[in-house]
């Protein structure tokens, strides 16, 4: 389905310095806190993917961009938000306030300095609970297929992140579930980016979680995450 932006995006000769991506379902609890952590002059792009909890109207109430994905899966708001930024620098974050967007400023820092390419946080839990036993595991069994795949030394693979709106374009992301966010990572190391790794504040979130709050769950995401590893590397078009 195709992402439809019900409100009005920037002039694109004078495009937000950054465009924040934010996939949301059903978090209007959480909203306030995150959009106000949202840095002065940044553009918060909510991706409504069929919230019922009037996550849209909160959103735009509160300044943001609301674009609507019907499509559902945590890919496919995220590349829904990514097609609708105009911004040079494009930044994701959860939308459930267990990661502060002000924690991003650095990233965006780290990629304008040309010192990496993709930055990503490393979540560092401020609670007992708050990163699930087999989350956790989950996280480390895939770094460590990451690993092996590609040879970066990652440890985690956390939905935080910067980098160039063109450059992720150019990668051509195909997955629209929960494997978004590793094929983001394989296909960079397949281009040879620099891929650079940050810690970050990781606190509980707000609501239940709809992947690590489950085995069940976190099965499916290690599952889409597995299917991307075993993809062949993405082979540069030829044109004559």
């Amino acid at each position: 389905m195709r992402a439809v932006t019900s409100s009005p995006a920037p002039d694109q000769a004078n495009p937000a310095p950054v465009d924040v991506v934010l996939p949301c379902l059903d978090e209007a609890a959480a909203l306030p806190w995150v959009l106000k952590r949202v840095p002065p002059g940044w553009r918060a792009l909510v991706v409504d993917n069929g919230s019922t909890d009037g996550s849209d109207r909160v959103a735009r109430a509160l300044g943001a961009t609301v674009v609507h994905e019907e499509r559902r899966g945590f890919g496919a708001a995220c590349h829904a938000g990514l097609t609708a930024a105009t911004a040079d620098i494009v930044c994701f974050c959860d939308c459930d306030a267990s990661l502060d967007p002000a924690d991003l400023v650095p990233f965006v820092r780290e990629i304008r300095a040309g010192a990496a390419d993709l930055v990503l946080g490393r979540r560092r839990p401020r609670a007992r609970g708050v990163w699930p036993v087999h989350a956790r595991a989950g996280n480390l069994a895939l770094s460590r297929l990451l690993r092996r795949r590609t040879g970066l030394r990652l440890r985690d693979l956390g939905p935080l992140r910067a980098a160039r709106r063109e450059e992720l374009l150019s990668l051509r992301l195909t997955d629209r579930r929960s494997g978004y966010p590793l094929q983001m990572v394989v296909r960079a190391a397949d281009a040879g980016w620099r891929v650079a790794e940050h810690d970050v504040p990781y606190a509980p979130r707000t609501g239940a979680s709809k992947v690590t709050g489950t085995w069940r769950g976190t099965f499916q995401a290690v599952r889409d995450m597995s299917r991307v590893l075993r993809e062949e590397p993405v082979r540069e078009e030829v044109t004559s």
